[in-house]
């Protein structure tokens, strides 16, 4: 039979109607949410009821029903839901009417171009697939007649609900793997900038796991707050269907703005948070309820071993294990003493907490509850026992996440620093953070726990890594104005006045030493001088040097390498020198080391360029992955116009990228025979890594850099070429590049900050906009996070001196409009 034929013959169930109406339901503004949701379920239900009514009649077909199972028979059709539906029958019809019955059902459906799921079984086959197929059992377990043989769809859930509870301690641990596999390769929706509403951790697939869990009556979830957390992803996810016209569960990057209109929210940012913050309740929810799973089913698998030891005798009750006053650990969780008075001890939240992770325990969900309700408010500022069981609960290492998260979900973290309700769940819009701001401070805090043996201070280094970024909830500069935040807290939890100050100055300056590591000639006086000023202490820098390391590795791996930390630690040490009375010395023009020599003369023979490549395989960081391989590449050639942004060029070309290039002049002994020669000589030192695959051979770089040179390889084009087919996410477009002059960065030299998207050849475009400019490029600097860079270039006039203000503001704007 033709789809066609089945269409024709089904007339009478309007199918051209029922889409009408459907349109109609789906752009009415003033029906959204739960009730569009339910109505359109009921108009679907309608529909088919009068296809199957219709197409039973006309095959014959008796001891029949058309279910909805999944999503469907939840009533949660969203504009673009597949229809998961099950023809069930009692075995008793002819096969060839069941299969005509089927078509009069299926081929309307896939006409209107609907997706569908659908299966036709009997109940026993039914249960037989359920026993085998945990994902068909859990669409069982939500199963709704819609139409036919009422009797025969309460017999199969009757019967399927029977099986489910009888093999729960089967089932169960099945579907908690089912849910980790899950988790491990779609990620934790309350972190991802474009998550998948429905598979990742924390989505809708966890709900649904949680009402499985629930119908076992193993265990229930925590119902606080899940019934909204699942009404906002399952809004999000029907305003992504309408705005995009497509039936997809991630919400990309292109299509937030227009969910967020569509949902009456402010912008994209307020949309994921409303979504991180649906996602955390459903994690913390699971999380939960996995753990009282498992640990009834251990009871339950223990209880015949008991009964056999005791005689028959009642349990052996649960054993006790005090941990701190009014704490103790029972049946593998942290739970209050009997003796305990919340109302009378203002600090037992903080020493319960600090407990619980100490002893890398849960905290008992029933206790955090009691604590929400009953705990006494802290004075202000803290007793000095409540700081100490902070510093306690933050310098636990990983376990510290858990019961922070805990603490969270009942709100008693911001009960306790109410600046922390400003970071929640924020998003960060920088790919290279892994985190949202809240959980990035707790991971940074994490991070600075193992640093804790190089400081001699560890409390100051714990709470100024938690609250190093408190100030990105609030406009402007966020260590500005974390900065004052900072110090408000720090006198809240009980510093002192000087301990206050340190707090203050660490997250005032938490980006100081990286950037200047990055970003600065480290062999200007001016540059470690300033450092030296705004940390002031030698004790201060020790603290600013562990939190400029966990922060990095607390934003994530594109943060920190060996490189960086190389870098950081030789301005650590020079701004030490500084601390400690030794003024840095004023840079003299290095004498060329024997190799650059050799080059050098080698340049002035041939009038060509000479270079040298030197790899450096870096160490392994701490998760065992090898580092970018480094490159130390040495070129020697006579001094013309346009050497940078060839140089630039060629690197980018070969995908090698540049994390630091030095150029100067060079002088050569007269007995090295350069007395006679009039050509200036340049030497270039540059630090590159590969960006992957295999390095280039120095000869082919060569080869190349002569050819651009002369003229014969236009690298503008080929660089065009490569930019042109750089990936770019669609419906994005990149902020303009930003050129700005560092006041007073630099003695020796005028320094640039060019800020823009990072692709291939930015660096040649920048040195290209500069020989144009008539400057000499001293040194350049690059940093690269994800897909913003920040390029740092020490430029001088043609005689070596620095440019005055007003040259120096033209120059930053000709190169600004020039890498537009």
């Amino acid at each position: 039979m033709t789809s066609t034929e089945v269409t024709t013959e089904s007339e009478g169930s309007e199918p051209s109607s029922y889409a009408a109406a459907r349109l109609r339901l789906l752009q009415e503004e003033t029906r959204s949410g739960p009730p569009r949701r339910s109505a359109l379920a009921s108009l679907t239900d309608d529909w088919l009821t009068a296809l199957f009514t219709a197409a039973a009649a006309q095959t014959g077909v008796r001891g029949a029903a058309l279910v909805a199972v999944g999503g469907y028979g939840r009533a949660e059709l969203s504009p673009r839901s597949d229809l998961d539906l099950l023809l069930l029958h009692d075995g008793s019809a002819d096969a060839g009417a069941l299969a005509s019955l089927a078509d009069r059902i299926w081929y309307p459906v896939w006409d209107l171009g609907l997706a569908l799921d659908h299966s036709v079984r009997t109940p026993a086959e039914a249960r037989r697939t359920a026993g085998e197929d945990l994902k068909a059992q859990l669409g069982l377990l939500d199963a709704r007649p819609v139409a036919g043989d009422l009797g025969l769809v309460a017999a199969l859930r009757t019967a399927v609900l029977a099986d489910w509870r009888n093999q729960a301690h089967k089932h169960l641990p099945a579907l908690d793997e089912l849910c980790r596999e899950r988790a491990e390769r779609q990620g934790e929706l309350q972190f991802l900038l474009e998550p998948d509403l429905k598979e990742a951790r924390g989505g809708l697939r966890d709900v649904v796991a949680l009402r499985a869990v629930a119908a076992s009556w193993v265990a229930d979830a925590p119902r606080e707050g899940l019934a909204e957390a699942r009404r906002i992803l399952l809004d999000a996810r029907d305003a992504l269907h309408l705005t995009s016209g497509r039936a997809t569960d991630r919400l990309a990057l292109q299509e937030q703005d227009q969910v967020a209109g569509a949902l009456g929210l402010l912008d994209a940012d307020a949309l994921l948070r409303q979504v991180y913050e649906a996602a955390r309740t459903i994690s913390y929810a699971t999380d939960v309820t996995w753990r009282e799973v498992n640990r009834v089913l251990r009871a339950r698998s223990a209880r015949p071993r008991l009964r056999t030891i005791l005689g028959g005798g009642k349990a052996a009750a649960v054993e006790r294990t005090p941990l701190a006053e009014g704490v103790v650990e029972a049946d593998g969780e942290v739970v209050l003493a009997r003796s305990a008075r919340p109302d009378r001890d203002p600090v037992l939240v903080l020493r319960a907490a600090a407990a619980a992770a100490q002893s890398e325990l849960p905290l008992s969900r029933h206790v955090v509850r009691h604590l929400a309700t009953a705990a006494r408010p802290l004075p202000v500022p803290w007793p000095a026992e409540a700081r100490e069981e902070l510093v306690t609960l933050l310098g636990a290492g990983e376990a510290t996440v858990p019961v922070w998260e805990a603490l969270e979900a009942e709100g008693l973290i911001t009960r306790l620093l109410p600046d922390w309700e400003r970071v929640h769940c924020r998003p960060q819009r920088n790919p290279v953070h892994t985190w949202t701001v809240d959980r990035h401070l707790v991971e940074a805090a994490v991070r600075a726990s193992s640093l804790t043996r190089r400081v001699g201070r560890p409390d100051l280094l714990l709470v100024a890594a938690l609250l190093h970024d408190i100030g990105k909830g609030w406009p402007g500069d966020h260590s500005v104005a974390g900065e004052v935040i900072a110090r408000d807290m720090a006198a809240r939890i009980g510093f002192d006045q000087h301990d206050v100050g340190v707090i203050a100055t660490l997250v005032r300056h938490h980006l100081l030493l990286v950037e200047t590591a990055t970003r600065r000639d480290l062999d200007d006086p001016a540059a470690i001088r300033a450092v030296a000023t705004a940390v002031g202490t030698p004790s201060t820098l020790e603290l600013l040097h562990a939190l400029t390391e966990a922060d990095a590795l607390a934003t994530g791996p594109a943060a920190w390498s060996r490189w960086r930390a190389s870098l950081v630690a030789d301005l650590v040490a020079r701004v030490a020198a500084v601390l400690a009375g030794r003024a840095p010395a004023e840079p003299e023009p290095a004498a060329p080391s024997a190799e650059q020599e050799r080059l050098a003369v080698e340049a002035l023979r041939t009038g060509e360029p000479v270079l040298a490549l030197h790899t450096q395989a870096e160490p392994p960081l701490e998760d065992g992955e090898p580092e970018p391989v480094g490159v130390e590449l040495l070129i020697a050639l006579p001094d013309r116009p346009g050497v940078l942004p060839a140089v630039a060029g060629v690197l980018a070309l070969h995908r090698l990228t540049v994390r630091a290039a030095d150029l100067r002049a060079v002088e050569l002994p007269s007995e090295l025979g350069a007395a006679d020669s009039d050509a200036g000589l340049l030497l270039l030192s540059w630090r590159v890594a590969a960006e992957y695959g295999s390095l280039p051979q120095a000869a082919r770089l060569r080869a190349d850099l002569v050819r651009v040179l002369d003229g014969s390889l236009d690298i503008r084009a080929r660089l065009a070429e490569r930019e042109a087919a750089y990936p770019r996410r669609r419906g994005l477009k990149a902020p303009p590049p930003r050129v700005t002059v560092a006041a007073a960065a630099s003695q020796l030299a005028t320094v640039i900050e060019v800020r823009a998207q990072d692709a291939p050849g930015l660096l040649h475009r920048i040195g290209r906009a500069l020989e144009q400019c008539e400057v000499r490029v001293r040194s350049a600097h690059v940093s690269t996070l994800g897909a913003n860079a920040v390029d740092t270039v020490y430029v001088t006039r043609e005689d070596g001196s620095v440019l005055p203000d007003e040259e120096a503001a033209a120059l930053a704007k000709a190169l600004e409009e020039a890498l537009r």
